[in-house]
Order: structure tokens, then sequence, then C-alpha cells
């Protein structure tokens, strides 16, 4: 079992790096740097495929994160060791007194406060 664990934890971090260097490539929506100092939209040299298909590796790789790590839990969820089970209490009879020894004694006398 913690090799399957190992495995999904290994994929859900190659997953994430990746999402990260997506991520980091996209353009944002006001064009960036390149609009800042005058660069040439993206559209103009054909590149809008490229977002394309960066939006699309962007949600497929986030879907494949949440489905990983829901499979790990499923997977690797051990509920019956998570909570021990509760046994019945076993419930006991008192012990029996035995008689003392001789039946002559009597209890002692504790002596009274001096006033």
């Amino acid at each position: 079992m913690d090799t399957i664990f190992t495995l999904l934890m290994v994929l859900i971090m190659i997953a994430s790096v990746l999402l990260v260097i997506i991520v980091m490539a996209q353009n944002p929506k006001g064009g960036g740097l390149s609009s800042t100092f005058g660069g040439a939209s993206s559209a103009q040299f054909g590149v809008q495929r490229t977002n394309d298909f960066m939006e699309k590796a962007t949600w497929t790789l986030g879907g494949t994160i949440i489905v990983l790590i829901l499979l790990s839990v499923v997977i690797t969820g051990k509920p019956s060791q998570a909570l021990p089970a509760q046994q019945p209490a076993k419930k006991e009879a008192p012990a029996k007194q035995s008689a003392p020894a001789s039946s002559t004694t009597t209890p002692a006398q504790t002596p009274a406060p001096a006033k």
C-alpha cells in the first residue's frame, strides 16, 4: 500500500510542477510586459492557438491533480485502523470478601480529641 501512495504522491507533484510552469508561461489578460513596451499582439503572429492549448492544459492538469488527490484518499484510506473499534466494557462481579480470621476481634477505637 505504501508504494501506491508514493506513486500517487509523485504523480501529484509532477502535475503540480507542470501546472506552475504552464500558468507562468501564459500571457496575462492585459497583455503583460509586451503590451507595455509596444510589442505586437500575439494574434498577429499566429500564437492564438498556443493560448488555447495553454488554457486547456491548465484545466486538464488542475482536474488531474484533483482526481489524483481523491484517488489517493480513497485507495490509501484505512478507516478501520484510524478509529479503533470500541469493545464493550466487561462487567465483573465484586470480589467476595473472606471472613475475618477470628470472630472476637473488635475494631480499634480512636481516642476522642482533647478539648
